[in-house]
């Protein structure tokens, strides 16, 4: 470690080792006032490597996001400014002390990469008590962050460390099996690609072959430079872990939250256009861990802007101030829920007191078979309707809404269906078009024309745990297996995870079930520098590979059985008029 420089109006300490209790020493950037005290502790835990500006790893989120909003970068030298952990200069100056750790194996930081693992968590920990007690900190240490840095921040929280005082959720999952690796028992590949582009890339051990650090020159990845074979021996085989745990066993429960002992204070701040990775855990935080002090805040736009806007930051702040510096600043009379509703072309700001909203009119509209529409009353016939799994699937119209009409909190879709073969996976998707039937899509969290809603579920995966279902959001206990007989139909209730829209009078709401993922259109050349694939409506949360889709299965003939008791349907919160 080097001595502290004082530049920028920040004392640096670059690189303080933190012993943990293996032996292993992971590397923390620390910056602090410059006026000697005891001060609040911000604190991250994660792989994308301290010493990598935000800049050269992620240069097209970057360019987006300060062409549309300048607020980012304005008031900041930027000089600091790393992927999805907060810029020092904006929280320095107001008292706080950032600390930016290396995970195990990742940047500075030696060690065998095992993501969400037990022993990382226990890092996390240690890292926290380490913060609580140094010289410069007044034993409150806060956690914020972005993605990977919000869903360690659930897990962390489960071991109850005691210097953890409060933590901010900004976007990150908290369920490894059904809020990431396995949506509705089906394999998502983001994992898998994800590792390729942001992990591998700032490996520890790549030395020489890695970046430097635009601020220090020093090697962003560790001063140790390693063989391919060697960095292969110091990481898990990511994805094909996932892969080889089909089913929610102790692998994943030992990734995952477990809400009775999240009891720390938290802002949980979720996107509703982060379908595949980002809202539901930011929702099920909320709703289920034991806290008795615990905010909800919903926004939009792409999945790491809010987070450095001063709309964002400054909801942090106000966050933290209370319960690290204990200012009376108002936030313990804060609304419980903060959501940025979302119409077309625009957010409102609404406060309400819980979730789902006490004011939802929960309001099923039901698939009417011989025009493919959705309708307030159960259908007057019965139909089976079939479709190619590998194809368009079918998709169900409302006429056009005779009012404007709200729709905000989760949804459910049940559905009576057959297959051809002995499984069957199904894609439902609620989406949005003008009376003219043009879609509306939104900027997502990753993707520029993510629809409005999305559920998956594998027919095999149907069984559900009674006591956590609920029938606006279906629960999976995905432990067990059941096969189809094929051309016989069995019922499924699918999540769609929650989402916000107010629906002009005269637009159309509708819903697709297919047997794969949405697509917007066949080509948009959207692309971002950190995805491999081009995002055609779903990001790179998508659920493409064949050795978990082996054809012969999930390319048959998938039928949906409709009849006059409404048995197919979906649920939607419909919100009074106001």
């Amino acid at each position: 470690m080097t001595e502290p420089v004082e530049q920028d109006n920040m004392c640096i300490d670059w690189d303080v080792g933190i012993a943990m209790d293996d032996g292993v020493v992971v590397r923390a950037d620390v910056f602090r006032p410059l006026t000697p005290g005891k001060y609040p502790v911000l604190l991250t835990y994660g792989p994308y490597a301290k010493g990598l500006a935000f800049q050269k790893g992620y240069p097209s989120a970057w360019q987006n996001m300060i062409a549309g909003h300048p607020d980012v970068a304005f008031g900041s030298t930027n000089k600091y400014q790393n992927w999805e952990v907060v810029d020092p200069e904006k929280w320095v100056p107001h008292g706080y002390v950032c600390v930016r750790v290396d995970s195990r194996g990742t940047g500075r930081s030696p060690g065998y990469v095992d993501h969400f693992s037990p022993r990382e968590t226990r890092d996390f920990y240690q890292c926290i008590e380490w913060a609580g007690v140094q010289p410069w900190s007044n034993g409150n240490v806060g956690l914020n962050g972005v993605s990977y840095y919000g869903i360690n921040q659930w897990h962390v929280a489960s071991l109850q460390p005691p210097h953890l005082k409060a933590m901010c959720i900004w976007e990150g999952a908290a369920d490894w099996y059904r809020d990431m690796t396995h949506h509705g028992g089906i394999v998502s590949t983001f994992w898998a690609n994800w590792y390729d582009m942001q992990v591998k890339t700032v490996q520890y051990g790549l030395g020489e072959r890695g970046p430097r650090s635009p601020v220090t020159g020093a090697l962003v990845c560790g001063d140790e430079t390693f063989s391919d074979e060697e960095l292969a021996r110091n990481r898990s085989s990511f994805g094909d872990e996932i892969l080889a745990h089909p089913l929610d066993d102790d692998y994943h429960r030992a990734r995952s939250a477990d809400w009775s002992k999240v009891t720390v204070p938290f802002l949980s701040a979720a996107n509703w256009g982060g379908q595949g990775l980002h809202p539901r855990g930011n929702f099920e935080g909320f709703v289920r861990a034991a806290s008795k002090q615990k905010w909800l805040e919903c926004h939009g736009l792409e999945h790491w802007t809010h987070f450095y806007t001063d709309y964002g930051r400054e909801l942090q702040r106000r966050f933290f101030d209370f319960f690290l510096k204990g200012e009376a600043n108002g936030w313990g009379d804060q609304p419980r829920v903060q959501l940025q509703v979302r119409h077309v072309g625009k957010f409102v700001e609404r406060h309400e007191t819980d979730w789902p909203l006490p004011s939802t009119r929960w309001t099923k509209f039901y698939l009417e078979p011989r025009h493919q529409t959705l309708s307030l009353e159960p259908p007057s016939e019965e139909a089976d309707i079939s479709f190619a799994a590998d194809g368009d699937g079918l998709t169900f119209l409302s006429p056009p809404l005779s009012e404007a009409t709200e729709i905000t909190g989760p949804l459910a879709a049940n559905l009576r269906i057959s297959s051809s073969t002995e499984d069957a996976d199904i894609f439902a998707v609620f989406r949005f078009f003008t009376a003219d039937l043009r879609e509306i899509t939104f900027l997502g969290a990753i993707d520029p024309h993510t629809p409005v809603a999305q559920g998956w579920l594998r027919a095999s995966h149907r069984k559900l745990d009674e006591k956590l279902s609920k029938p606006y959001r279906p629960y999976h206990s995905h432990d067990e297996v059941q096969p189809l007989v094929p051309g016989k139909p069995v019922d499924l209730a699918i999540e769609l995870w929650p989402t916000s829209i107010v629906v002009p009078k005269g637009f159309r709401i509708a819903l697709s079930v297919r047997g794969k993922d949405y697509q917007w259109q066949a080509t948009t050349g959207a692309k971002l520098s950190n995805f491999k694939n081009e995002l055609l409506g779903c990001g790179p949360f998508l659920h493409d590979d064949p050795r978990d889709r082996p054809r012969k299965i999930f390319t048959g003939t998938t039928t949906l059985h409709i009849d006059r008791s409404g048995t197919c349907n979906i649920l939607l919160p419909v919100m009074p008029p106001r």
